[in-house]
């Protein structure tokens, strides 16, 4: 099993990265401010303008250690990475799959199915652990989302998939409040925003989701596949197609159970965010390090990973996810397994 490498986070804007020694050497106004030693790394992910030094995106490449800048709100802007793992033959097998819509809706199906699973789970876990709220209303989407479960399975076309998973979104994220148990209204959810987020639970959804991305990007990567070219969404110039497909199953379990807990254990606080002239919430640099911080510490949590019955880490879900795809593409299993928690 791969080991579980830390990733790097550069939060404040005005920072410089760059080579020393064998160190990631991290600068501002022309002062060293903090360095950490390559060899510990997986990944450096940085927030804002932050720049890199030729010297260092060298090494990086050497030692296919990725380098991926996005926006301070969390956007992807891009990505440099070294030589790509696995061999022709998985990807040419893969853009024949995707081009084949039998095939394609098989694993769509799988990838869906394994969202609404961990979506119910996450409304039984509720249920059980605080009773008399809402459940009423929780009990009711469960059963719908079990129904719904059926309906994936059935479905005969990809247009009528993503009608069954666009619905089951909608009502999903319609009782998402109920998972809010802190009285503050700062926090109170009532529709998912997206581009921009309009409140501070949708500011943190959208930072998770774009790190669950990322992290999806980079394990398919790992194991040879191409994230731009996905089964369940379509191609789109630009758009990690392959990766917004894998992060389905784990949006819930991975990004929302987070977010839930950063809400309801109070760690998030309602001065970690800034509200725009256009109404977008965006989180302060406080904020974000602090998100980031409660994020790296969460990847290291162990789980038993319910496929492989293994002790593993959260952090090695998303790669063990796309290495049991990439098997299934190469014919070693029957049928992808989804991520579903229990």
């Amino acid at each position: 099993m791969r080991k579980l490498l830390n990733t790097l986070y550069v939060n404040e804007d005005d920072s410089y990265l760059h080579l020393k020694g064998k160190n990631v050497a991290v600068s501002r106004n022309y002062e060293d401010v903090g360095m950490v030693p390559l060899i510990n790394l997986e990944d450096i992910v940085t927030f804002g303008r932050s720049g890199a030094s030729p010297a260092l995106i060298s090494e990086c490449l050497r030692n296919n250690i990725g380098l991926t800048f996005m926006n301070p709100e969390g956007q992807f802007l891009g990505r440099i990475t070294g030589t790509v793992d696995g061999n022709l033959v998985l990807r040419k097998q893969q853009y024949r799959d995707a081009d084949d819509a039998h095939i394609a809706l098989f694993i769509a199906q799988d990838f869906i199915t394994g969202k609404l699973f961990n979506q119910r789970w996450m409304i039984e876990r509720s249920i059980r652990e605080h009773k008399g709220r809402a459940n009423g209303a929780f009990r009711t989407l469960s059963a719908n989302l079990r129904d719904t479960i059926t309906e994936v399975r059935a479905a005969t076309s990809l247009e009528t998939l993503r009608g069954i998973e666009g619905q089951a979104a909608h009502d999903y994220f319609a009782q998402f409040n109920n998972f809010i148990l802190n009285d503050s209204p700062a926090f109170t959810f009532t529709v998912r925003s997206r581009r921009p987020p309009l409140d501070r639970t949708n500011a943190m959804l959208s930072l998770g989701y774009s790190l669950l991305e990322h992290e999806c990007d980079s394990a398919l990567a790992m194991v040879g596949l191409d994230p731009y070219i996905g089964f369940m969404h379509q191609d789109r110039p630009g758009r990690e197609s392959l990766a917004m497909d894998l992060m389905e199953e784990m949006r819930s379990v991975m990004v929302d159970r987070f977010v839930i807990k950063l809400i309801n254990k109070r760690i998030a606080k309602p001065n970690h965010f800034k509200i725009q002239e256009n109404g977008a919430v965006l989180m302060t640099d406080v904020g974000r390090k602090l998100f980031l911080t409660q994020w790296q510490t969460a990847k290291q949590e162990k789980i038993t990973h319910p496929f492989l019955k293994e002790k593993v880490a959260w952090g090695l879900v998303p790669y063990i996810q796309a290495l049991l795809l990439a098997r299934y593409l190469r014919k070693d299993l029957d049928e992808y397994p989804p991520f579903m928690w229990k």
